[in-house]
């Protein structure tokens, strides 16, 4: 059986083989390329680039069980989560859970909230004590390659000066 074969055969035919070469038909497999510019979150790690969170996230006022559509301001949904771009980052819940979102040409904060609403879809408003989205928290010296989800109780904006995390104008509001 080692020798080849002399009959046309619809196996083989119109392909050339030449005794003692071996016919290489695979290329080497290209590693999943994004658009320029898009880091992998371990990469920035390695090199200790530290990463920058858009203060958008704070005031979206959006509820985790519904569809990241219903965020008010649609236009923040194709702002980029981090800077640098990330091709995906986990984020963590403060009880345990955690989800990663993954865009291969940088991680925006629609699928941040897309990879968050997966897991709270189908969950009823009255399971959920912390239903709406407060924003995000890096925090390097737990972990690098991931970001801390943060909830709160009500939907209230707190996003008008985009620096605070706390609600500054609380006996205001009433």
């Amino acid at each position: 059986m080692s020798e080849p074969l002399t009959k046309v055969d619809s196996a083989v035919q119109g392909i050339d083989i030449q005794p003692g070469k071996e016919h290489k038909e695979h290329k080497t497999r290209r590693a999943s390329h994004g658009a320029n510019g898009v880091m992998n979150i371990k990469d920035l790690e390695a090199e200790g680039i530290e990463l920058q969170i858009a203060k958008e996230t704070q005031s979206t006022g959006w509820k985790i069980n519904t569809s990241p559509s219903t965020v008010e301001e649609k236009d923040i949904l194709k702002k980029p989560l981090t800077t640098p771009l990330v091709k995906k980052i986990d984020l963590h819940f403060p009880l345990g859970l955690e989800v990663t979102a993954r865009n291969l040409k940088g991680v925006t904060i629609k699928d941040a909230l897309d990879a968050i609403h997966k897991q709270f879809k189908k969950r009823a408003d009255d399971e959920l004590d912390m239903a709406y989205l407060a924003g995000f928290e890096w925090d390097k010296e737990e972990s690098w390659t991931r970001l801390i989800v943060h909830l709160r109780k009500d939907a209230s904006n707190t996003g008008v000066s985009h620096g605070s995390k706390k609600k500054k104008n609380k006996g205001n509001a009433e």
